[in-house]
């Protein structure tokens, strides 16, 4: 792995380094030890250093893994969006590149789980467990409310103006829910997370969701491996706040009907409801609630 290094163009990382693959540099920081190894797969928009306060957690008892995705974060620049398999393809280059012996736990949240769900299609047998937080599914435009669509939300994306204007709130937004990180985590994560190019990768992310979906459904289910799906009912800072109450509803009820398709396909499912967070905050403010759902996995997975 290379130094913690970055180009004139791009941050360092406050922590980690990087991992060559496929002749560029994907940002990597594992903690732990023990196996199976749990490899987190951020949301749109998120990076891996987002889920720091649950690879804490996870370090007790295993390794844990967090890595940006080429494209996003730390990582160097790929064109976006990206099919799921090339994700796939390349998280699986990462987890040998380091030396991690397969089968792996993955964790994935909100768009995540589409590259998890496409990992364990092209990789089967190095699934040993699945954590899905708020993940997505490839049945998402026939079982989330219009109000969720892919449409819906291609229109809801903000322009240049709408970003600048956000800019303060998602400052005052990040520094909260970093307040709890090691001190010089706090203000490089947070100035990072509110730059443009940050900004800009999670909505040329979300743009590819139909796409998505159409590639996972040419492939199979998520194998038979133990699963636990947490649904969050809070609601996050933002957009939502000045939705319609039946529409949060609709929208909460569809995510725990998500939640539920991927439980019902496997022998040891369990899906799990935190009423207290929201959809991009619960790995900052319940890291115990994720840790436990991981442990639980990885537990289950040890006895079978």
């Amino acid at each position: 792995m290379t130094k913690n290094s970055a180009s004139a163009a791009r941050p360092a990382p406050p922590i980690g380094g990087f991992e060559e693959v496929d002749s560029r540099r994907v940002f990597v920081h594992r903690l732990g030890s023990g196996g199976p190894a749990v490899a987190f797969l951020p949301g749109a928009g998120a990076v891996g250093l987002d889920y720091f306060a649950v690879q804490q957690g996870v370090s007790r008892f295993g390794t844990a893994v967090v890595y940006d995705r080429g494209g996003s974060g730390y990582s160097d620049p790929v064109p976006l969006p990206r099919t799921a398999a090339a994700v796939a393809t390349e998280l699986h280059e990462l987890l040998h590149a380091q030396d991690l012996v397969a089968p792996y736990v993955l964790v994935a949240h909100s768009l995540g789980g589409a590259y998890a769900h496409r990992f364990t299609q092209l990789y089967p047998q190095e699934v040993a467990g699945l954590v899905w937080l708020d993940g997505f599914h490839r049945d998402w435009e026939d079982i989330m409310p219009a109000a969720a669509s892919p449409a819906a939300d291609q229109q809801a994306a903000p322009g240049p103006e709408q970003i600048r204007q956000m800019r303060p709130a998602l400052h005052e937004m990040f520094t909260e829910l970093v307040a709890d990180y090691p001190q010089h985590m706090r203000q490089p994560l947070t100035e990072a997370h509110v730059s443009d190019e940050w900004l800009r990768v999670g909505i040329a992310e979300r743009g590819s969701l139909v796409a998505l979906a159409d590639e996972l459904r040419a492939g199979p289910d998520i194998p038979d491996v133990p699963v636990v799906a947490l649904t969050t009912e809070g609601t996050d800072p933002g957009p939502q706040e000045s939705m319609p109450e039946q529409t949060v509803r609709a929208i909460h009820e569809g995510m725990r009907s998500m939640a539920a398709a991927v439980v019902s396909t496997v022998s040891f499912g369990e899906h799990r409801v935190v009423s207290d967070a929201g959809h991009h905050q619960l790995c900052f403010t319940r890291p115990d609630v994720v840790v436990q759902a991981i442990r639980d996995v990885v537990d289950r997975v040890a006895r079978t």
